[in-house]
């Protein structure tokens, strides 16, 4: 199966972040010709403040942005994972960070919303509280594309080791990870991270992120890119350039299964109190 991932510089402009996602999305399909597509994070919007985010978020099924993946699945006849969007939850004063995924036929086959909110302050001092305009989810997902079985996580999730074992118990042979990785963390903790969860759980990794500068309010903001493919034995397959772009590659299921037979982790779990 050969998969493509999307590295966007998404703000807060939703019409432009869409525009965006759809040009690379289609260069991916023109060049690449992937079966499986991952965009990042909040693709569809990226910053601003709680009221924007807000005005932004969508009614599953049904939105700007949730139409137009499912739009672009269809008619490109290719799986979009489609990153994390902006979800309106009727009755709720907080929104969820979700992930809906596309098959070729453009159905809605899973939604991931996002666990472990990110509330924290960074080595540069900037504060991040995302569980003051998120609500966490609390179901682990995976789901059946061709053959492979994929499992949902966002972002932060990346720094909890039992959410990935919990995946893999459930069969994931890749995991997908949109993020929007800081540049203050990124630059010292994205790819040991990224590669440490391929290892563990002995799956294809694969982190779609987003890349450059945002407005937080008056603040400026940098994400950390590097999109990347890890695979099961945590070597790092396929890198994305800087700057926005497509980085692509191929999950190889008989590579997983020589890892698993050589280092049968999952024979080797013991469970603690």
């Amino acid at each position: 199966m050969k998969i493509s991932l999307i590295q966007m510089n998404s703000g807060n402009d939703k019409t432009a972040n869409l525009a965006q996602a759809k040009t690379l999305i289609e260069k991916a399909v023109q060049e690449e010709r992937p079966d499986w597509i991952c965009l990042p994070e909040v693709f569809d919007f990226l910053g601003g403040s709680r009221e924007e985010k807000f005005a932004a978020a969508e009614v599953l099924p049904g939105g700007p942005a949730y139409s137009l993946m499912q739009k672009l699945a269809k008619t490109h006849g290719v799986f979009i994972h489609a990153g994390s969007i902006l979800e309106k939850i009727p009755g709720e004063s907080r929104i969820s960070n979700t992930t809906v995924v596309f098959n070729r036929n453009g159905e809605d086959i899973a939604r991931y919303r996002k666990i472990h909110m990110f509330d924290v302050t960074t080595p540069d001092g900037q504060e991040y509280k995302e569980s003051t305009t998120i609500k966490p989810g609390d179901a682990v997902v995976t789901y059946e594309c061709e053959g492979v079985t994929v499992g949902c996580s966002i972002c932060y999730d990346i720094r909890f080791p039992a959410l990935f074992q919990a995946l893999a118990r459930k069969g994931a042979d890749m995991i997908a990870l949109p993020a929007a990785f800081t540049m203050q963390t990124g630059k010292d903790h994205w790819e040991v991270l990224a590669r440490a969860r391929a290892i563990e759980t002995e799956t294809y990794f694969c982190a779609a992120a987003q890349t450059g500068q945002f407005m937080q309010g008056n603040e400026v903001r940098q994400t950390y890119g590097h999109s990347l493919i890890a695979d099961p034995w945590g070597l790092v397959v396929a890198r994305a350039s800087d700057g926005t772009g497509v980085v692509s590659g191929r999950i190889d299921l008989d590579r997983v299964r020589k890892v698993r037979a050589m280092i049968p982790v999952a024979q080797h779990q013991v469970e603690f109190a």
